[in-house]
Parts: structure tokens; C-alpha cells; sequence
């Protein structure tokens, strides 16, 4: 797993992409994204499941900070959908 900032991701992000490595990149000290290569299967399904629980984890304590509740993030989803049916 390679650890990368923003900055060092967007100038060699072609390079970088085409890696056979799961990249973390960093923003501030904080993830601001995760990439695995293809296949998924070859990463083991615990290491997933942290994954997905420390991404949720995060999200929903930033949705709490800010105040928002699901109401209306389903509120804005459903928004989205009806405008983009549109087009």
C-alpha cells in the first residue's frame, strides 16, 4: 500500500494509476481517497470491511458535525434524480 498526498497524486496520477499497488492519498494529514487496482478479490475481505467501516465512520461523524440528517440527504438524492432525468 503506497501513501500518497494530493499534490504528488495529480502530478503523477497517470503513472500512479497504473500501479498494481492500493494507494491511499492524503490531504492535510487526512485520506481523501483510497485506490485498489483491479481485481478487487485479491484484497482480502476483512482489510474491506475496516475499509468500509473507518470510510462510514468518517462520513457520517462529518454529517454530524455539520448538523445534517438523512432526511435530508434523501431529500437532496431524490432532487438529483428528478433533475437528471430531465436531461
Amino acid at each position: 500500500m503506497k501513501l500518497l498526498s494530493v499534490k504528488k497524486f495529480r502530478d503523477s496520477a497517470t503513472k500512479t494509476l497504473k500501479s498494481k499497488e492500493p494507494l491511499i492519498i492524503m490531504r492535510r494529514g487526512e485520506v481523501a481517497g483510497i485506490f485498489f487496482p483491479t481485481p478487487l478479490e485479491s484484497i482480502p475481505f476483512e482489510f474491506k470491511k475496516d475499509i468500509f467501516i473507518t470510510l462510514t465512520d468518517s462520513i457520517k461523524k462529518k454529517l454530524q458535525a455539520q448538523s445534517v440528517k438523512e432526511e435530508e440527504i434523501l431529500e437532496d438524492f431524490e432532487k438529483h434524480r428528478k433533475t437528471r432525468r430531465r436531461r
